[in-house]
């Protein structure tokens, strides 16, 4: 039997994990990937394994279909997001599929928080310049009493809304699907996107990517915000609208940025995010942490051997 596993993260760490394979006859197939395979390449390595483990890479109806064809029997999503991965083309294909809800919500948190902080202080920008010999020391905006927008409640934003509240932050939240208890509700205002947003000091984008909130986070939600207000987003690049941020930016309705994730990854250096001092970027790394990638890879391959009965 043969798994491929094309999950950066996990693929790092598979001196920790192959045992697990080897004692039960398994061989890997590890290619090596910076970010995603194309789907072409995918389409050539699919068929020719019995499990798949996916990162964040394009697993389309034909990726599926290709893996019908040839040897594919069951398939895992590693992590939380599941927009890069066709589930229904999977289902009908009777491919079993799961990913591994649940496991990030507090390291993506803290990478939001960690951005947050940077930003309300420029703790980034005075690192550039006294490094530079230049004793930087620009003032900074306290947290206590201003409005934080978080927006999507799942396990990240439950997280990020409840670390917010501990710097002091009056937290709002939008997520038209939230099932909040009624401490919850004490806790944080639940309320329409506008109103959420609306003379927020902080937006915070911690939502899971759907066709219907591409770009969600546009030039009118932006306009809403405090005037000098800062953004930072660790969930998926295609919510928040690049363009419309680029030109928030332009005006300083948004102050700086902070973001792990991006409409394309990875990040080109003709983007126009570059020529903005006051924008932190990332690489799509906020889950990224020894305990995480063990806890989510165990589930991983939990769930595969459960599919393949090994």
């Amino acid at each position: 039997m043969t798994v491929l596993i094309t999950c950066p993260p996990m693929l790092k760490s598979i001196g920790e994990f192959r045992p697990i394979f080897e004692d039960r006859n398994i061989e890997l197939i590890c290619p090596e990937v910076v970010q995603t395979l194309t789907e072409e390449e995918l389409i050539t390595l699919v068929p020719q394994v019995d499990g798949w483990i996916i990162g964040d890479d394009p697993a389309t109806a034909r990726v599926f279909a290709a893996g019908k064809k040839g040897k594919l029997k069951a398939a895992v999503k590693w992590g939380v997001g599941v927009d890069n991965v066709d589930f229904k083309a999977a289902r009908a294909l009777d491919i079993p599929i799961s990913n591994t809800p649940a496991r990030f919500g507090e390291e993506v948190s803290d990478v939001a928080l960690g951005y947050l902080l940077s930003l309300s202080r420029h703790l980034h920008q005075i690192d550039r310049k006294v490094r530079n010999g230049i004793w930087h020391k620009p003032p900074g905006i306290s947290l206590t009493g201003r409005k934080a927008a978080v927006i999507g409640f799942g396990n990240i934003g439950q997280a990020t809304a409840k670390k917010l509240t501990a710097f002091g932050l009056q937290v709002s939240v939008y997520d038209p699907f939230a099932n909040a208890n009624e401490e919850e509700k004490r806790h944080f205002v639940f309320d329409s996107l506008d109103n959420v947003v609306s003379n927020a000091q902080f937006l915070i984008i911690t939502c899971a990517l759907t066709p219907d909130n591409r770009h969600l986070i546009n030039d009118h939600v932006l306009a809403l915000l405090n005037q000098g207000s800062y953004v930072v987003s660790v969930s998926r690049g295609p919510i928040l609208d690049e363009a419309a941020l680029v030109r928030a930016l332009e005006r300083r309705q948004v102050a700086g940025a902070g973001l792990d994730v991006f409409e394309n990854e990875p990040l080109t250096l003709d983007n126009p995010l570059h020529k903005f001092d006051n924008v932190i970027f990332g690489s799509h790394n906020g889950s990224n942490t020894i305990d995480a990638v063990r806890r989510a890879s165990l589930k991983a391959i939990e769930i595969l051997f459960t599919y393949l009965k090994n």
